[in-house]
């Protein structure tokens, strides 16, 4: 008879593979089992368990999978054929139970468990719950473009949503900058909201807009509302976002700035382990396994070609992986942000989301790789922030999409006729217009130009890179000189 393994029961390799039901090879086995065992070691455990008609071993050499049997058409599988435990002793003949039948253990649901069997494995009592770690067949099972987790409908609707009132030919990131004032109140407010934070929605005005930090709070609460605020101006106003590391370190970076134990890690892959408060889940712990693993999902990110698809990926994924000591949801909930803002969609801000739901959906990604309620929640948190949004912008000036286009160049030209002091005339407009304007643009230009000299004042000068003094000296020295 063959000896259990060290490292594992039977059950636990039984559990892993119940939640891959294509199958898993040795070199997944061996990542997802810890502490790891020696090969040789795991392939005569997976012989002896094919051998004794638990596990199912299909193709030969390096790509030999093992799976679990279908049990199709059983009624009621044998538990010990499922698990590896033991049967439950039967009851005395004809004695009544006084129970209900205990819900199975989270590593035992089947892969189509309904989302009501989800949430009813993931409020049993922690010491009900099977401890879990990193899985890295939830990751293999995934192929960017292939297998995504949002059906193509899906995908439409979303798509339909977020362009409701969006101008197709505006810049990537026009429309979160058009309503950026609201979205830095809403999205600050409603992820730390997530978080446990207590300001209020009024507070959060309060203290973006005006700079008023609320009474009776935490200084930590208003850290991590500003934290919000300087993440999302970021995303808003740095062009060069993408999905990709350098990106997501910032982000991290100004969303735990000055709430970490060790300031230097902060934008940083983390370098010891964490533990999930509330959950069995127990994340990797070894740096460099991390630090690889970080860029493979990011690339495995970058490879997506929806938006949607790409910002649900981004909200699963580095939050299971959690490559940062913390701060690893909000991180996720901004990054999510990055394809819908290079698309120029409306923007996800979370408003109205249930703090015990997205609790429950994260957890369930955790604990059992489902991203069932995940999804189901990202699709109304989304179709409430369109709504919002959508209202928001008619109630906008509508964008002025020559101005858009040639913003910088505007911005130069404005600059370099107030700093060398030259009058406001047609020829000297002409000399300062940018060589990147061509010729078929340059009178829409001239006019411009004269817009935005007859809307300026000392308040509003910074838009150009100017000083108030500058301005000011600027006007004194046009009124001083007499026009030629």
């Amino acid at each position: 008879m063959a000896h259990l393994l060290p490292f594992a029961a039977d059950a636990d390799i039984l559990s892993l593979l119940a939640r891959h039901p294509a199958g898993l090879r040795i070199d997944a086995l061996l990542a997802a089992l810890r502490p790891a065992p020696t090969r040789r070691t795991l392939q005569r455990r997976l012989q002896a368990l094919v051998q004794a008609q638990q596990l199912l071993a299909e193709g030969a050499g390096p790509a030999r999978r093992y799976r679990r049997p279908s049990f199709l058409g059983e009624e009621t599988p044998d538990p010990s054929r499922l698990t590896g435990r033991p049967p439950a002793t039967a009851a005395p003949s004809g004695a009544r139970s006084t129970t209900a039948a205990a819900p199975a253990l989270q590593g035992d649901l089947p892969p189509d468990a309904p989302p009501e069997a989800i949430r009813a494995a993931l409020r049993l009592p922690l010491s009900q719950r099977r401890p879990v770690g990193w899985q890295i067949g939830f990751l293999e099972a995934y192929t960017p473009n292939v297998t995504p987790y949002l059906g193509a409908d899906l995908r439409a609707q979303l798509l339909a949503l977020g362009r409701s009132g969006v101008s197709a030919q505006a810049p990537a990131g026009t429309f979160a900058r058009d309503i950026l004032a609201r979205l830095l109140i809403d999205l600050s407010w409603a992820s730390s909201r997530l978080e446990g934070n207590t300001y209020s929605r009024l507070d959060t005005e309060r203290l973006i807009a005006h700079g008023q930090a609320a009474d009776g709070k935490d200084a930590l609460e208003t850290q991590m509302i500003l934290n919000h605020k300087a993440a999302i101006e970021y995303l808003a106003g740095t062009p060069e976002v993408a999905v990709d590391a350098p990106t997501v370190f910032a982000l991290h970076a100004l969303l735990s700035d000055g709430l970490l134990a060790d300031p230097m890690a902060g934008g940083r892959v983390r370098q010891r382990a964490v533990e999930i408060g509330g959950s069995v889940y127990r994340p990797l712990a070894l740096p460099q396994r991390l630090d690889e693993l970080f860029h493979i999902v990011l690339a495995m990110a970058a490879e997506i070609t929806d938006p949607f698809e790409q910002a649900f990926f981004l909200m699963v994924h580095l939050p299971y992986l959690q490559p940062f000591e913390d701060v690893n949801k909000r991180t996720s909930r901004l990054a999510a942000n990055i394809p819908l803002l290079r698309h120029n969609l409306c923007p996800l801000s979370f408003l109205d989301v249930p703090v015990d739901d997205y609790v429950e959906a994260t957890l369930a990604v955790y604990e059992l790789q489902r991203v069932d309620l995940l999804r189901e929640l990202f699709v109304q948190a989304y179709a409430r922030s369109c709504q919002q949004y959508v209202a928001v912008q008619q109630q906008l000036v509508p964008p002025d999409l020559f101005r858009l286009r040639w913003r910088a160049e505007i911005s130069l030209a404005v600059q370099a006729l107030v700093q060398r002091g030259l009058r406001l005339t047609d020829g000297n407009l002409r000399r300062v217009t940018p060589a990147a304007v061509p010729a078929d643009q340059r009178a829409r230009f001239l006019q411009q130009l004269h817009t935005e000299f007859a809307t300026l004042h000392a308040g509003n000068v910074v838009r150009f890179g100017l000083r108030a003094l500058e301005w000011q000296a600027w006007q004194h020295q046009q009124q001083a000189r007499p026009a030629r």
